[in-house]
């Protein structure tokens, strides 16, 4: 692809990724959301991580439920195709999709109501099948759409105008993912823009299903600074558990000797340079154990534990358990090619008696 939409690749000053595109190529239609709202940011993190990553819009499917954040795909990736959905039901639309064109990248944003309110079941399902997706939870504790209502991922004591005091305990985002058997999980906030590029680049090149649990605060029904899902309350108890930078899979750079609590500035492979920190906190993100251990000491330590929590990357995904044709997608095959011939019907058909 020599030329990105718009003729941009012939004028000046404006900078072209590996396909030939530029920023403004991902971009989406201007944001109807509340000035200020977590999910703008995040959708602003989707489109630079998808230029980085020379990402071809084409290539790429978006999916959502009902909700402020199922807004968010109208906003990012403008040559996508996109689906929004019903209330809760995206898991199985994304399953579907997936199948019918498995060379597809996904990108599912939900909600908190969406997610663990009425799409408790379809959530927990869609992990535990490791459908290849990002997932994208801009989590905010309330209902934004419809006047701030409690979602079930409010905390537990949680004062709104309009709401009263919520009596419930939260649903952690997080640990229902780790239950499932979810094989990437990270939690970041939409404040930390810099953590949220780096885990949606991470998330778009892992083969299953990667959830990201982002804390995106409503600036209109939830943005006290006592509130779990605030700007002010999130700034002051985030923890991250390590500085992360993810690098795209090229010829591997060896750093050799690289001692614990030191800094080194490497040069990457497009001759760009980041300095990277080495944390003397030592954490294991593929140990489940260690995954569930933090996830809970986080809770009592009421601390916003961030960065890539669990990644487990030999697992199979659902369209490599059903060895799905390599190169070629299901919705694209003829009705012969796709219909079983006579006899593999006759012998189904004997098994049943």
């Amino acid at each position: 692809m020599s030329e990105s939409n718009g003729n941009t690749a012939t004028m000046p000053n404006i900078q072209l990724n590996l396909v030939g595109l530029s920023k403004n190529d991902y971009r989406g239609a201007p944001t109807t959301l509340c000035a200020g709202c977590g999910h703008n940011s995040i959708s602003n993190q989707i489109i630079a991580a998808a230029y980085e990553l020379n990402v071809v819009p084409e290539d790429v499917i978006k999916l959502s439920g009902i909700g402020c954040s199922s807004k968010s795909p109208a906003y990012f990736l403008n040559r996508s195709f996109g689906f929004n959905s019903l209330h809760g039901r995206m898991p199985s639309v994304a399953t579907g999709a997936m199948f019918g064109d498995h060379s597809l990248r996904a990108i599912a944003v939900s909600g908190d109501g969406d997610t663990t309110n009425i799409g408790m079941g379809q959530f927990k399902h869609i992990m535990r099948r490791n459908v290849p997706m990002v997932y994208i939870v801009e989590n905010n504790g309330v209902y934004g759409l419809t006047k701030g209502q409690f979602s079930a991922t409010a905390e537990m004591g949680l004062r709104l105008k309009y709401q009263g005091v919520n009596h419930y305990f939260p649903v952690d985002v997080v640990q229902e993912a780790m239950a499932s058997g979810a094989t990437f999980v990270a939690r970041s906030f939409a404040g930390d823009a810099n953590q949220v590029k780096a885990l949606i680049k991470a998330a778009l090149s892992h083969n299953g299903l990667a959830i990201l649990d982002i804390i995106s605060p409503c600036v209109t029904f939830n943005n006290n600074d006592d509130a779990r899902h605030s700007y002010g309350w999130g700034r002051e108890h985030q923890e991250p558990l390590h500085d992360f930078t993810f690098v795209p899979r090229e010829q591997e750079i060896q750093l050799g000797e690289f001692p614990e609590g030191t800094t080194r500035q490497v040069e990457m492979h497009d001759g760009s340079t980041i300095v990277l920190k080495k944390l003397e906190r030592d954490y294991d993100p593929t140990s489940r154990a260690a995954a569930m251990r933090v996830i809970e000491e986080s809770q009592s330590e009421e601390v916003l534990l961030t960065g890539l929590i669990y990644v487990e990357t030999e697992r199979p995904s659902l369209t490599d358990l059903y060895e799905l044709p390599q190169g070629r997608a299901l919705n694209r095959m003829s009705e012969a090619e796709l219909r079983p011939k006579k006899s593999m019907i006759e012998k189904a058909n004997a098994m049943m008696f």
